[in-house]
């Protein structure tokens, strides 16, 4: 088959995607279509490496929207039928509320869009799906109640982005998930792989209702379940 998964800028459920994608990869043609804060996203999580390794050749492409202008051309090849599947997986509340209210505006969006165009079946895995809470992991952090506020800082040493300025914080931006930090400062004030609860909007579950009635376009759960669809 041939298969465009697309990365947008949800930490939620990224890691399960990656590693459902690296299965997916190894049995079928995927293109990578990766979203400007995906590509910061996953960097965070030190993800961005084992994406990039899956890339290799005709419709095995790594797409970043950084490169494709505003005209998305890429896209094309869902208007003109040429995928089975566009897999959005994890799709943010700002990438659903777009995709209900019809935007096109970014390189995510704008597959969907074309994917419709083209009768190209759509799988989205939406990270607020249900009401209440959920629970999430999020990247590096500096915890601030236990740095020391050494004077010469290891971790901010170790850091091969200098991304940590010492005592005050991480800046996740230039972060790239490497874990030297972590394993650089002697009193654990680097927390990686942290989990918080997040509450779910009402608004951001009520997109995902009605991204369920669109024609074309299959919602589920877990990335897990896409093998079911194939």
């Amino acid at each position: 088959m041939r298969i465009a998964w697309a990365f947008t800028g949800a930490g939620h459920l990224l890691l399960e995607s990656v590693e459902e994608l690296e299965k997916l990869a190894r049995e079928h043609k995927v293109t990578i279509m990766i979203s400007r804060a995906a590509e910061e996203v996953l960097k965070m999580y030190g993800l961005f490496e084992r994406v990039k390794k899956l890339e290799g050749g005709y419709y095995r492409e790594l797409i970043l929207e950084r490169d494709e202008g505003f005209s998305f051309p890429i896209t094309g090849r869902l208007s003109l039928g040429r995928y089975d599947l566009l897999i959005v997986s994890p799709a943010t509340a700002n990438t659903v509320a777009k995709i209900v209210h019809g935007i096109a505006d970014t390189l995510v969006t704008n597959a969907v869009a074309q994917a419709g165009k083209g009768k190209v079946r759509t799988i989205i895995v939406p990270v607020d799906l249900e009401e209440g809470e959920v629970e999430t992991v999020i990247p590096s952090k500096l915890e601030l109640t236990i740095c020391r506020r050494c004077e010469t800082c290891n971790a901010a040493a170790a850091c091969p982005q200098d991304a940590i300025i010492p005592g005050v914080e991480i800046q996740l931006l230039k972060c790239i998930g490497c874990g030297n930090c972590q394993k650089a400062c002697p009193y654990g004030a680097i927390s990686g792989g942290s989990t918080i609860t997040l509450h779910m909007r009402n608004i951001d579950v009520d997109n995902t209702r009605r991204l369920k009635r669109i024609d074309g376009i299959q919602v589920i759960k877990e990335p897990v379940e896409f093998w079911n669809h194939l």
